[in-house]
């Protein structure tokens, strides 16, 4: 009891912030407070875009950066991840507001930190790697994608029609644009949307984004336009803290999306933590400390409002350019934030939703890395196959189907090409100690087979084909030295393969069989059928040796003696090699 106690609290404090964060804090905080104020300009008018695009509000947004900001940086596993509202999450939440309102986001929120620190406990960080390329690309393709339609109702100036499905709203806001044209709402937004772009090219460390959104703000309140709706009244402060909108009977209900949510927020950041690492020297996350930060954010956010966060790969690496070395300068982004929600409310309220959608169109372009598609594209045809489906299934479904269908075809298509590798080649008899004339006999009546690579459930069945094909032979053998690996489908083929051959009058002989190999074959009962009549041997030539043993027994070979020679140890250890 007291070993299991131990080790909860050691991997609790593995968990937990070290003084090493602390000192490393204290090394460079003007360029980390520096780094902090940058990424807070960038990240506030993201913070209020997606908030509405969630469908809670500009204030559940504000909510979200501020205290699970702060939480994930101090807890996190990264000293450069910024987190907070992400266009990804948004993806996932529109359905889950549209279908258990307000309500269950928060509470599908607050479950989805809880699977987060469960997953930390569990050590699930490091299975990130496993995630193919073409996968993260697809996803990230196809969020673009949704956020981009997503902002089509705001960016033409229209409310957002009925429904859950990005491509029906975007096409219905269409029909309502060209019954009322709403020019004003498409100039804002087309302009925010260029000159972050092109400022972004022009001086990638200035915040165009919040530029951007301050002009068209003073523009439109200065030009009177009505027909650019603005966010509205923004609340000075955060809420109390608050259980209120937990629902106990709809946990069963919200557990699907939970999990999506929980699987979504652990994906993401942990990518958001990688790409942090490969833009900087030296610096390592932590990935179930990670998710363990991730898991305490998203519970405490909806309790002030908030929505579900991630790991925000733009603030992120903005983070990172600005020279940020520590997480202060995270925990100071989410400061200024809050002093954002408490002094500057009612300036932000004015802000129209149409800007705000041109910051998202933006951002949805810059996501797309035009050279890491066409590399994708160019490498093989299976990764140009793998992205593309997790692009499709992510705009027609959701992210989290598009993940499982990309893994799942990532998977299957893995599995084909290493099935491929194995084969079952006939190999010539070794001559050894026999002469040519008794060579040639031997050849008459005995086949060798070489299986090379890995004899597992998705090459089985060809394996048997071909094995249970051979010519009108007496003796099979089958040299598996190179058989690099063995399930239990692959040895009950080996097996049924020998029972169908056994039926024909064919003996079976092996030799090379490994220990790993053994145990597998062992379980179902093959390496009992080999026994039985002592058809298993350690070397090729004593199975050669065993053969012709067998064909004296059965009058098809003279029963000549052969010479006793040592064996070479050195050549059986080459022949077993091979």
């Amino acid at each position: 009891m007291s070993g299991a106690f131990d080790r909860a609290r050691t991997r609790l404090s593995a968990l937990l912030p070290a003084r090493a964060d602390l000192a490393e804090m204290a090394r460079a905080p003007r360029r980390d407070l520096l780094a902090g104020l940058t990424v807070a300009v960038v990240a506030l008018p993201l913070a209020l875009g997606f908030g509405v695009s969630s469908g809670l509000g500009a204030e559940a947004g504000l909510a979200t950066a501020v205290v699970a900001g702060a939480l994930a940086a101090l807890f996190g596993g990264s000293n450069l991840q910024v987190s907070g509202p992400t266009g990804a999450m948004t993806v996932v939440l529109v359905p889950i507001v549209a279908e258990h309102g307000p309500s269950g986001v928060l509470t599908v929120g607050l479950m989805a930190g809880v699977m987060l620190v469960a997953l930390a406990a569990l050590k699930a960080g490091r299975y990130m790697q496993y995630v193919p390329a073409p996968v993260v690309e697809g996803f990230t393709l196809g969020i673009a994608c949704v956020i981009g339609l997503q902002q089509m109702p705001n960016a033409l100036g229209v409310a957002k029609p009925e429904g859950d499905r990005v491509l029906v709203v975007t096409w219905r806001a269409i029909e309502e644009f060209v019954r009322q044209p709403n020019w004003t709402a498409v100039a804002l937004a087309a302009a925010v949307a260029v000159v972050m772009l092109v400022g972004a090219r022009w001086r990638p460390a200035l915040p165009f984004s919040l530029i951007a959104v301050v002009a068209a703000t003073l523009v439109a309140q200065l030009a009177g336009l009505d027909a650019a709706t603005p966010i509205g009244t923004l609340p000075s402060g955060l809420p109390a803290p608050s259980l209120g909108f937990v629902d106990l009977s709809a946990f069963s209900t919200l557990l699907a999306p939970a999990v999506a949510v929980a699987s979504l927020a652990a994906l993401e950041s942990l990518l958001s933590a990688s790409v942090a690492d490969g833009m900087t020297v030296g610096q390592q996350h932590d990935p179930d400390r990670e998710l363990f930060g991730q898991g305490l954010a998203n519970i405490a956010a909806p309790l002030f409002g908030g929505v579900p966060a991630t790991g925000a790969i733009a603030r992120t690496a903005v983070n990172v350019r600005t020279g940020a070395g520590s997480r202060l300068a995270a925990l100071t982004h989410a400061a200024i934030l809050a002093v954002i929600v408490f002094a500057a409310a009612p300036l932000v309220s004015k802000i129209p939703l149409a800007a705000l959608a041109g910051v998202l169109l933006a951002t949805a372009i810059r996501m797309v890395e035009v050279g890491s598609l066409r590399a994708m594209a160019r490498a093989t045809r299976s990764d140009a196959l793998i992205l593309v489906l997790t692009a499709v299934a992510t705009l027609a479904l959701d992210l989290v189907y598009a993940v499982i269908i990309g893994l799942v075809v990532a998977g299957t298509l893995a599995l084909r090409a290493v099935a491929q590798q194995a084969s079952l080649d006939q190999v010539p008899l070794d001559r050894g100690d026999h002469s040519a004339e008794e060579h040639a006999l031997l050849a008459e009546h005995i086949v060798a087979y070489r299986i090379d690579g890995p004899l597992f459930f998705a090459a089985a069945h060809r394996f048997l084909l071909e094995l249970t094909d051979v010519a009108d032979v007496r003796v099979v053998i089958l040299r598996m030295s190179r058989v690099s690996t063995m399930d239990a489908t692959g040895a009950l083929v080996l097996k049924d393969a020998v029972q169908k051959l056994h039926r024909r009058g064919i003996a079976v002989m092996t030799s090379g069989i490994r220990p790993g190999q053994r145990q597998v074959l062992d379980s179902v009962g093959a390496l009992d059928l080999l026994r039985l009549e002592g058809r298993e041997y350690a070397t090729t030539p004593e199975a050669i040796r065993g053969a012709r043993e067998h064909l004296e027994l059965a009058g098809l070979l003279p029963a000549v003696p052969t010479p006793k020679t040592h064996p070479d140890p050195r050549a059986a250890s080459e022949e077993r090699a091979r």
